[in-house]
């Protein structure tokens, strides 16, 4: 099978022999965009040059899986939200929240797939899928139901929310999530092959286990009755009290940060409900700061719990080391060639 025939059979809950190495978060980092010479925050606005700079996570850093955009504010800024765009180093952030004052105006506009740089990533996505010399899986990211409330609301007034008047708090998530299931759609017509949700403040150390079962676990569950292809969601922090939760709104994958406590129980939850895992290296620290051999330590613990996709477990920071990204290659490779020794050995034996 190739790296697309490969994923596929991944997020279809199936076994393969060697597990995909890649990222579905962001990682656009400065040696790529040097090599590349596609830079952000141009990148981050230009078809072509995203699609470039994407496309060195395969043809520089080896990623056998790669994901756009490179920033997860792209829904927000559509829906009004003023954004810095950050510098080459810098990602972009909202800077306004246009319905902090008043949450109960906020509709989806019917031209949301026109508005701020959809376009931009539904372009860049047919110009990867157009490119008959990059044969490698494309997930398209999109920022989660929490995430985008807080964009709108802003952090402290949603969050208030949940608490005070939480079926006010639910019909902003599920207006939302309205949004998510439109551009996850135009994304994968688009030819993704798989959409992300990236929703760092729905972890459990944000807006609690209770608030995410009641108010953001039944978007999440509509959201996948409603797009046409493979989802995954990422949730930062420390998930194993959500698992359940997670693994019964229908997600295809769950990408996992390495704050997870017990690695093993998430994978096993998630294989015995045919949903793959992805992770877990630490992006702040081992692929941030720390040296290759950290990495392949890592990335063995990852392949050891019997993670099916070797990732980063959140987005990549800027600034981290090119040689670290090909260390998960390497050390992916020279783990299999630890298998294969170790099943000839026993047979032999």
């Amino acid at each position: 099978m190739d790296f697309s025939q490969k994923f596929q059979y991944i997020l279809d809950g199936k076994k393969v022999d060697t597990p995909l190495v890649g990222t579905v978060t962001t990682a656009g980092i400065l040696d790529l965009m040097d090599i590349s010479g596609a830079s952000r925050p141009e990148a981050d606005s230009d078809p072509k040059k995203m699609a470039k700079l994407a496309s060195s996570l395969h043809t520089i850093a080896k990623f056998e899986v790669i994901r756009i955009p490179f920033d997860v504010t792209v829904i927000g800024e559509a829906l009004g939200c003023q954004i810095d765009s950050g510098t080459k180093a810098r990602t972009p952030s909202v800077i306004t929240h246009p319905f902090a004052d008043k949450p109960e105006e906020l509709e989806i506009p019917t031209d949301l797939l026109r508005r701020g740089r959809i376009p931009v990533i539904m372009e860049a996505i047919s110009l990867h899928r157009n490119n008959p010399g990059l044969q490698v899986p494309l997930v398209a990211g999109v920022e989660g139901p929490v995430d985008l409330a807080s964009y709108l609301l802003g952090i402290r007034s949603f969050l208030k929310l949940t608490v005070k008047k939480p079926e006010i708090a639910k019909n902003i998530i599920e207006k939302c999530i309205d949004a998510c299931i439109t551009c996850a759609n135009a994304y994968l017509f688009s030819g993704a092959d798989a959409v992300v949700i990236a929703d760092a403040l729905s972890s459990p150390e944000m807006i609690g286990p209770d608030a995410f079962r009641l108010i953001v676990k039944p978007g999440l569950i509509r959201f996948n009755e409603n797009i046409e292809g493979h989802s995954i969601l990422h949730i930062c922090g420390e998930v194993d009290s959500i698992i359940p939760d997670i693994l019964e709104s229908g997600f295809s994958a769950i990408s996992i940060e390495e704050n997870v406590k017990d690695l093993k129980y998430v994978v096993s939850s998630a294989h015995r409900n045919n949903t793959a895992i992805i992770g877990n290296i630490s992006t702040s620290d081992t692929l941030y700061r720390k040296k290759p051999e950290n990495v392949r330590k890592e990335a063995f613990q990852c392949l050891d719990a019997n993670i099916d996709i070797l990732a980063p477990g959140c987005g990549v920071a800027p600034e981290t080391p090119l040689k670290n990204l090909l260390a998960m290659i390497k050390a992916r490779d020279d783990y299999i060639k630890k298998m294969a020794r170790v099943i000839t050995l026993k047979y032999v034996v």
